[in-house]
Formats: C-alpha cells, sequence, structure tokens
C-alpha cells in the first residue's frame, strides 16, 4: 500500500466477515480467532478442511445481506469480479476491506502484517512483499530476546500499580524507563515478576502508597 498507518485493533466485540471458504480464508479465520473476534463469519459454496471449527459458515453465493453486523471484511474469492463487488458493499456500508487479491489499483482498505507474538509483546512486519516481511519475522524470532516477553507479561500487573501511585508524571515516566532498562530485565529474568515487583518498591517505596 502506498500509504499506511499501523494500528492494533480490539477485535473482541466485532463481528469479521470472509467472503471466500479457500486456505487463504482459513488462514484469515485463523488469524482473527486468535486475536479474540467476537464472531468470525465465513460465506462461500464450499469450504477447505483447514477452516477452524469456530467459524460460523454460510454455505452460499455472496449477497450483499452477507455483510450485515461486520465490523472487518475479507474478500478471498478468486473471483475478481465478486471481489470487487464486495468491495462496493462494503465501501457504502463504510466497513474496512481487506483483499487477498489486493493490487495497486484494488489495494483495499489494510492489509493484515506478518506476525510475532510471544506474551504480550507482538511484532509486525509489512515490507511491500509477504514473502520478505515473513523472512524479517523469522529472522527477529530468531534473536528474540524471552527477557521481553517477561517483562511485558509483568507489565500487567505492574503498569495498573503504577498508574495509581500519587506521584508526578514525570516520576511516572521515569519509573516506566527503568523498566526498560538491560537492570531491569535481568531482574525479571533472575527474580520473575514477583522479585521484579519487589525490586521496583525498594527503589521507589512511594508506589506502596498508590
Amino acid at each position: 500500500m502506498a500509504h499506511a498507518y499501523p494500528v492494533l485493533l480490539d477485535i473482541t466485540r466485532w463481528t469479521a466477515v470472509i467472503i471466500g471458504g479457500g486456505p487463504v480464508a482459513a488462514r484469515k479465520a485463523r488469524g482473527l480467532i486468535e486475536a479474540g473476534a467476537a464472531r468470525v463469519r465465513c460465506v462461500a459454496l464450499t469450504f477447505c478442511d483447514a477452516l477452524p471449527p469456530e467459524v460460523e459458515r454460510l454455505q452460499q453465493a455472496y449477497r450483499p445481506e452477507h455483510l450485515d453486523g461486520a465490523r472487518l471484511v475479507f474478500v478471498a474469492t478468486d473471483n475478481a469480479q465478486v471481489n470487487d463487488a464486495i468491495d462496493r458493499d462494503a465501501a457504502a456500508r463504510r466497513l474496512l476491506v481487506n483483499r487477498a487479491d489486493a493490487d495497486e489499483d484494488e489495494p483495499g482498505d489494510f492489509t493484515v502484517p506478518a506476525r510475532l507474538r510471544r506474551g504480550e509483546v507482538m511484532l509486525a512486519i509489512s515490507a511491500g512483499s509477504p514473502a520478505l516481511a515473513a523472512l524479517i519475522r523469522d529472522t527477529l524470532e530468531a534473536s528474540f530476546d524471552s527477557r521481553w516477553q517477561q517483562m511485558a507479561d509483568a507489565m500487567q500487573k505492574l503498569r495498573p500499580l503504577i498508574k495509581s501511585a500519587n506521584v508526578e508524571i514525570a516520576e511516572r515516566r521515569q519509573i516506566f524507563r527503568e523498566l526498560a532498562s538491560e537492570e531491569a530485565l535481568n531482574v525479571v529474568a533472575t527474580r520473575d515478576a514477583a522479585g521484579l515487583r519487589d525490586w521496583l518498591l525498594e527503589r521507589h517505596p512511594e508506589l506502596h502508597h498508590g
């Protein structure tokens, strides 16, 4: 895409509709389910075996009303005319569209980057080519520091503690910077999340009064 604004969406209350039932549709469905989508609906005349069982299946030819209730639409048929019609129908409803056959003339509204997830850490890579993005992701995975995941998971409890404490914004920012240091990463790696909390409270006893 010539212009792209990266964003992470909370889709836990959204319905996503996939038009198509082949391997691409199955891959899109798996990604949506892993991201916690409230409902995934797939519309196709046939469905491949790889389609997750959680997916709602409508064995029908596409009709505009299949988009009812959707927030995200994934176009994954092998018929360009059908894909164009879905794109137009979704645009009329102001829905976000991802096209498996995206190109410069029909880019769709968004692409799905290559992803690497470890606990609360997610890396999303877009490189103008899915194959190149996957290569970069795999290269980063090989050098992933497990301490990052430990720290990100620990932050799920530490962040509310810090935000609720009666400290100035500048001090709060400093605390977060300290937690993003090599020293803090070594603490969480050797003393786990509970040890990291003790380490933080030793340095900032004012957090006890949050």
